[in-house]
């Protein structure tokens, strides 16, 4: 009878406390790993690590103060390295940093499974593999996504599906993302980060640091005195959004604007 596999001791750097809940949770659901500690500031996170020995880290990318390239300069060559972003441009650094593995966010619980298991053969048989092959593995990973049809809300144990076509708009707040629809709104688990990337550019534009726009919801576009744009949308409630100063060109060429 084999004996089963020690579970990994993993530590998660991201400067995005959402994203951070969201893969701590995804990692405990696998019953593989102990999550030993996190953090949202990734000189603490590497101050941490120094006595906070860990099989693995997972580490976030664009992050202000270190990136995460940066940060794996500073860690030992004993841990293990899986980097998380929502950028898929940074996909041959990461492997030139001999990570372990690259996750695309939103992170989905069975691509995370075949990382645990790389993780796993690797601490049983060290082995690095050609670099080339693990680049080529990578891209042909990241050439695949489609952009989603459905954003999940999480109540409690129930998930609901809401179709991207009935959300106006995506909207942050209080450290929280919403999908909102004429219904109402919707927590969602992603951030507006992510969700900026996974969804479709055709469909949908940021028209703010907290506002992701359904184009196809828009009714009207309002210009005060000042100079500020807001966007009118044609559901009940007549919504409004503003427009941030650096997003009124991009969204004026999007709807043919002059």
């Amino acid at each position: 009878m084999m004996a089963e596999s020690p579970r990994l001791r993993a530590f998660v750097i991201d400067d995005e406390p959402l994203a951070i809940k969201r893969l701590v949770r995804l990692l405990h659901a696998t019953g593989r790993v102990d999550v030993i500690g996190s953090a949202t500031d990734p000189a603490q996170g590497v101050a941490d690590l120094a006595s906070k020995p860990a099989d693995v880290v997972f580490l976030d990318i664009q992050m202000p103060g270190l990136t995460g390239f940066e940060v794996v300069e500073q860690l030992s060559d004993r841990v293990s390295v899986v980097f998380t972003t929502a950028y898929d441009r940074h996909a041959v650094q990461a492997f030139e940093t001999n990570a372990v593995d690259y996750l695309l966010k939103p992170i989905e619980p069975a691509r995370l499974g075949r990382t645990l298991e790389r993780l796993e053969r690797r601490a049983a048989e060290p082995a690095t593999p050609e670099l080339r092959s693990v680049v080529e593995r990578v891209v042909r990973e990241l050439r695949a996504p489609a952009f989603l049809e459905h954003l999940a809300s999480r109540a409690g144990d129930r998930v609901r599906l809401v179709p991207v076509g009935q959300v106006t708009h995506v909207a942050a707040r209080d450290r929280a993302t919403y999908a909102v629809t004429p219904a109402g709104e919707h927590l969602l688990d992603a951030t507006i980060v992510e969700l900026e990337r996974r969804l479709d550019p055709a469909r949908f534009l940021r028209i703010h640091r907290a506002t992701l726009l359904n184009l196809a919801w828009v009714s009207e576009l309002h210009a005060d005195f000042g100079g500020r744009l807001t966007v009118r949308l044609r559901d009940e409630r007549r919504t409004e959004l503003v427009v941030s100063r650096d997003r009124v060109r991009p969204l004026k060429e999007r709807l043919g604007v002059n």
